[in-house]
């Protein structure tokens, strides 16, 4: 079988998402921090036998560490996730393999980050809400070499658009290395606790450290978690408070 799917909308039948080689499996990657949603997506994705799920991860560090060994054809990304949200997982992988197609799947809440997930590379966003249909859908058809976005996503990046972003994306100036060290001083770790996290010396996590403030110009741990929120690479739930 050829992975397409049928849809039909408002008793209008659309064009299937359709990809070539009809015995090709594609390898999937689910990144979830919720075991729960992890088990309902390879539920859906069961319905396509071309799909086979070969590994799971519950946050962004994970998925790059597994991304990396497995080298995926497609990762089902959550957004709000511990250690490393996934638009700084995607923007990572970005760089590393460009090949790897990654679909984003999370709620409308994120709504802020919508300009930011278009731009790390991610070839689509699906909302959770969305019945598992679109969810499969999406798959398939981002698998097919098109981009995907749930209408109401297509909206917000809209109306985004139109108003213009706030402030460029100074991001971009940061090595994969250097975000990740971010990430963690905005989830209010120290630089031992850093250092043991990413497996590197002491020594280098300060050096991480003194690079980002050097680039960003920002010479605060407050400053940075600032930037990381700002950036839409932690969330306020994940920040430290105070």
């Amino acid at each position: 079988m050829s992975l397409a799917i049928a849809r039909t909308e408002s008793g209008n039948r659309g064009a299937a998402s359709t990809v070539s080689a009809e015995n090709k499996h594609f390898r999937l990657l689910l990144v979830d921090d919720h075991p729960v949603v992890r088990r309902g997506m390879a539920s859906v994705l069961s319905q396509n036998q071309q799909l086979r799920v070969v590994a799971e991860a519950a946050d962004g560090v994970e998925a790059v560490s597994k991304a990396r060994e497995l080298r995926p054809d497609l990762i089902l990304m959550d957004v709000d996730m511990p250690h490393m949200n996934g638009l700084a997982a995607t923007e990572t992988l970005r760089k590393e393999q460009p090949d790897t197609k990654i679909l984003i799947l999370s709620m409308l809440g994120n709504s802020e980050y919508v300009l930011r997930i278009i731009e790390s590379g991610a070839k689509g966003y699906v909302l959770k809400e969305s019945p598992p249909e679109e969810v499969l859908h999406a798959v398939e058809t981002v698998l097919a070499g098109q981009a995907y976005f749930s209408p109401q996503v297509a909206q917000v990046a809209m109306d985004k658009f139109v108003r213009g972003r706030a402030t460029p994306a100074r991001v971009a100036l940061l090595t994969n290395r250097e975000r990740e060290v971010l990430v963690q001083i905005a989830e209010g770790l120290s630089n031992k606790e850093i250092a043991s996290f990413l497996e590197m010396g002491v020594r280098t996590v300060e050096t991480h450290r003194e690079r980002l403030m050097e680039k960003l110009e920002i010479r605060s741990v407050a400053g940075l978690t600032k930037f990381a929120l700002q950036e839409g690479l932690v969330t306020l739930n994940r920040a430290p408070c105070g």
